[in-house]
């Protein structure tokens, strides 16, 4: 027995001699790389600094300190990834990412290329523009008396914000009016709606349009579900397309609302513990029965990609529409040297089922340059709660695949030309009123006369017929044969040549809801305008009929 007792007392020895010489060997190791990465960043801050002095002293031009180094920090940052980003000190964007609110006069500019200045294109409702009286079509000349031709929105955009309850002058050109017009403004702080529009399309559905996750956002989501379940709402269309997200706080409390307390909405993991956080539900919810169809697309991010992929990985809802965008990471603001804020990616967040639906690797770029993605067939399997295959990477899959239909490349850049925003302040000028948003409607008669008007503005959409039969004319001189294929691209050209006015009519089923928009807009703001695009919503519509067919909706779900 002693011997036996001696050799275990060895073996243990010795046991405990290799773990303490490899925690010994790990710890040193770990020593050792720390070391060598402070070492890195002491040996890569000297260099920079020996390059910036450098250029200081040598360089032909002197260069200002403030703008090199804010120009050094942009390029790293941008090496990063994109949500890492540098603000000056108090900086109204990052305020306004924050909370939803910022102060200034309360709407949308975009520049003009015709006028080449910015033009308001949407006053929000109840804000200083839209109540002195400015209208979406009128181009700003000049603001405090300073000319803003050739001056990009961005520019035009911080004059026009300031300090609540300091004053400004904007003197704009309204379509069809020969004098500019002059409005004396005061900046107050805007909020911005997380919910520009919910409503009733029928006597049991409800729908909520639901913009951002910024302060507030739960509130205006709880407000708008009690009213829609007062009003009669039997079933429920989240729409959450284009939607870039915001808090997560917000999002785990908007799930809330709609699963039991006690659920893990997410959990973060990042470098330091600080990071690693856990997120569930700690309230009483209001609506676990309601059947709720979500809508999402490429633009649905972030935070409404935690609110959709929860609710899809908890069997709460169905998710349709196509892929979202697959923004796995959490920011986090810092204060920099007194001199304003680092947004910085401090984390990734992971959803109830265990997936993390990052899509792009940032640190690993393509061999051209690019940013690599997750393909599919790399991406791991996860389960809901009821058992539904998921999987991480590449944002949100829908559980039901419904897109728009594809727009013709005329009707596409119409949609975006400054000619549909101005024609509506046209027709608001010639038309006190007009029917409720949800029931507008152009006649022909009138759609006609938008024709003959874009026909005669001068917009010219670009046609890719035409561009490519540019280029064939050019590989064709190139090559030597231009002279003898000079008849047939000529026939080709008389083939592909179309009338404006033509094609507009031709297109008009396209193109009515976008001027339809822009016109309702004028009369009923950014409410008025979501409430009638649904009149056109083919993936609106599958939602409507997905919800009226139970059995479906419950096969989907697994139940």
């Amino acid at each position: 027995m002693r011997k036996i007792y001696l050799i275990l007392l060895l073996l243990i020895g010795a046991v405990q001699c290799s773990i303490f010489n490899v925690q010994f060997s790990i710890g040193s190791a770990f020593a050792q790389s720390k070391e060598s990465h402070n070492a890195g960043i002491s040996r890569n801050l000297e260099l920079f600094d020996d390059i910036y002095r450098q250029l200081d002293l040598y360089y032909v031009d002197s260069l200002s300190a403030d703008t090199t180094i804010e120009w050094a920090i942009k390029s790293m940052l941008g090496h990063v990834d994109p949500f890492t980003q540098y603000y000056p000190e108090d900086n109204d964007e990052l305020r306004q990412m924050a909370t939803g609110k910022y102060a200034g006069v309360g709407s949308i500019i975009r520049y003009n290329q015709k006028e080449q200045r910015a033009m308001f294109i949407e006053p929000y409702e109840g804000t200083p523009s839209q109540v002195a009286g400015i209208r979406a079509g009128d181009v700003i000349l000049s603001i405090d008396g300073t000319d803003v031709k050739g001056k990009m929105t961005d520019v035009v955009s911080n004059m026009l914000r300031g300090e609540g309850g300091t004053s400004l002058e904007v003197k704009v050109k309204r379509p069809n009016v020969e004098e500019p017009i002059t409005f004396h403004l005061k900046r107050q702080t805007i909020q911005l709606p997380a919910i520009p529009y919910y409503g009733m399309p029928d006597e049991t559905t409800g729908y909520i349009y639901l913009t951002g996750f910024t302060e507030g956002a739960t509130l205006a989501m709880r407000h708008a579900v009690m009213d829609l379940k007062d009003r009669g709402m039997k079933r429920l269309v989240l729409d959450l397309r284009d939607n870039p997200g915001g808090a997560i706080d917000e999002a785990v409390s908007m799930v809330n609302l709609f699963v039991g307390k006690g659920e893990k909405v997410v959990y973060t993991k990042g470098k330091i513990p600080s990071s690693n956080r856990e997120y569930y539900t700690t309230v009483a919810p209001l609506d676990t029965l309601t059947p709720i169809v979500v809508l999402v697309n490429g633009g649905t991010a972030s935070s409404a990609e935690i609110l959709s992929g929860s609710l899809q990985d908890m069997d709460r809802a169905i998710v349709l529409g196509s892929r979202t965008y697959g923004k796995g990471l959490v920011q986090a603001i810092h204060d920099v040297s007194e001199r304003g804020n680092l947004k910085i990616t401090i984390s990734r967040y992971y959803i109830p089922s265990g997936r993390c639906i990052q899509a792009y690797d940032y640190r690993h770029l393509t061999a051209d340059g690019r940013v690599g993605s997750v393909p599919d067939s790399l991406t791991k399997v996860f389960h809901t709660r009821g058992g539904r295959e998921v999987r991480d990477g590449g944002g949100i899959k829908p559980d039901v695949t419904a897109v728009p239909d594809s727009l013709s490349t005329l009707v596409y850049e119409l949609a975006q030309s400054d000619e549909l925003v101005t024609y509506a302040a046209l027709y608001a000028q010639q038309h006190a009123t007009i029917a409720a948003a949800g029931d507008f409607a152009l006649s022909d008669a009138e759609y006609d006369d938008f024709a003959t008007w874009v026909a005669g503005s001068g917009f010219k959409g670009r046609r890719h017929t035409d561009e490519a039969l540019k280029l064939l004319r050019e590989a064709a001189r190139i090559e030597g044969c231009y002279d003898r294929a000079k008849e047939g691209f000529d026939q080709l050209e008389t083939l592909l040549k179309t009338d404006l006015k033509e094609e507009l009519i031709r297109l008009r089923s396209d193109i009515r809801p976008y001027i339809e928009d822009e016109i309702v807009s004028q009369y009923y703001y950014q409410r008025g305008r979501a409430e009638h695009m649904l009149k056109f919503d083919k993936v609106y519509e599958r939602a409507i009929e997905l919800l009226r067919n139970t059995d479906e909706y419950n096969k989907i779900l697994g139940k």
